[in-house]
């Protein structure tokens, strides 16, 4: 059993050992992470789930970027995590479909990550809506995916240098 909550600042020490523990520590060399430097996150899409003794067993987190000379707003989903002997149990596909859920909700209509498409497929992401993407180097261009929230045509035209949010936080 898990309780799936919003994250608070209280739990991020405890949220960022579990990246550590899933991702390694050198996992903010990456270069999504140059897209989340000096930006905060979008606090109604972080979530996290602890399970039936306290223990974060889960989290994932959503940060805003811009796409291209338009700076077409974007989410950026990541890093999702589970404990390791956690795994299996459903939990980062019950956070990604709340999340993405909720995202809609707040009037997002795009959401990109760097991933594993056979993976995140069933969650409606497709290497097709994520081929105009460039991340910052090293990124794998076959890893980058787009998912459209509740707006049909929602990438049509979005492409370009994906770059780390300025300015005011306006869903789109």
């Amino acid at each position: 059993m898990f309780r799936v909550m919003r994250e608070r600042p209280q739990d991020e020490a405890e949220v960022e050992w579990l990246y550590d523990t899933c991702f390694a520590p050198g996992r903010t060399a990456l270069s999504s992470y140059r897209l989340r430097d000096g930006v905060s996150p979008i606090p109604e899409l972080c979530l996290l789930a602890r399970d039936e003794y306290d223990a974060v067993a889960g989290a994932i987190r959503y940060w805003p970027v811009q796409i291209g000379e338009a700076r077409t707003p974007c989410l950026l989903l990541g890093p999702v995590a589970v404990h390791p002997t956690r795994q299996g149990e459903g939990l980062a596909g019950t956070l990604i479909g709340l999340t993405l859920e909720t995202a809609g909700q707040l009037g997002w209509t795009r959401v990109a990550l760097v991933g594993d498409e056979p993976y995140y497929r069933r969650f409606g992401f497709t290497r097709e809506l994520g081929r105009g993407l460039v991340f910052p180097p090293p990124t794998n261009p076959a890893r980058v995916l787009g998912r459209e929230l509740g707006v049909p045509g929602a990438w049509e035209g979005v492409a370009g240098e994906v770059q780390r949010w300025e300015g005011p936080l306006i869903p789109g």
